[in-house]
């Protein structure tokens, strides 16, 4: 059994409603902290998309990147894959459109990743938060007065990182049922003290890390 001792502490979310309107209800949205490890890294997988049934494979290979957390980005399904993920790493969500409401699964996650009392990076975890490549309008206001400096999220299936407004913006992909012909893929965040921040995406059918076909020349 994995030695648990080492991976980062989890604050208790505290949760809040912001002002920003959703067709039927405020967002629900809540804080996380996410500690490095005593050598001042810390290593997060991000799944999103699973809709009840993550790829079979995704487990093993999830394990096989020893995350110190796993990041959910929505459209979880059944709140059981939650249950199973946990098994892994520690645990945070966020809802998407096809969740259900429940108070343990906000719609909005603020996620600080820090060194002591030292914030290094702020995640906005959230489900809809891009048109193509760019960010939504109101997804840019919310990160903007959350000051973030990253929004991961997920919902279209497409493994994507890039930069937009001055954030960086990364979708996982999907770990669930394949859609069209995209590839089942999650990401991994890699902070370390020399590095800074690295994002990969894995693939779930063979544990390679996955990146997007050349163009045709």
């Amino acid at each position: 059994m994995r030695d648990l001792s080492g991976l980062a502490s989890v604050a208790p979310m505290r949760a809040r409603k912001t002002s920003q309107q959703t067709s039927q209800q405020r967002l629900l949205q809540g804080e996380r902290a996410l500690q490095v490890r005593a050598d001042g890294g810390l290593r997060l997988v991000v799944v999103a998309d699973t809709h009840s049934h993550p790829h079979p494979g995704s487990a093993a290979h999830i394990a096989a990147a020893q995350p110190d957390a796993i990041l959910h980005a929505g459209d979880i399904g059944d709140l059981g894959v939650l249950d199973d993920l946990a098994k892994l790493a520690p645990v945070v969500a966020i809802r998407g459109n096809i969740d259900t409401h429940a108070p343990e699964v906000p719609d909005v996650l603020s996620v600080d990743l820090l060194s002591g009392d030292q914030r290094l990076i702020r995640i906005l975890l959230m489900h809809i938060a891009v048109y193509g490549p760019k960010l939504r309008a109101d997804a840019i206001r919310l990160a903007q007065s959350n000051e973030a400096d990253l929004v991961v999220c997920g919902h279209s299936h497409v493994p994507f990182w890039g930069r937009d407004r001055g954030l960086v913006v990364f979708n996982p992909g999907s770990i669930g049922p394949r859609r069209f012909g995209l590839p089942i893929v999650f990401g991994v965040m890699e902070l370390t003290p020399k590095d800074g921040l690295k994002l990969r995406h894995v693939d779930c059918e063979t544990g390679q890390t996955w990146m997007p076909p050349a163009l045709p020349r």
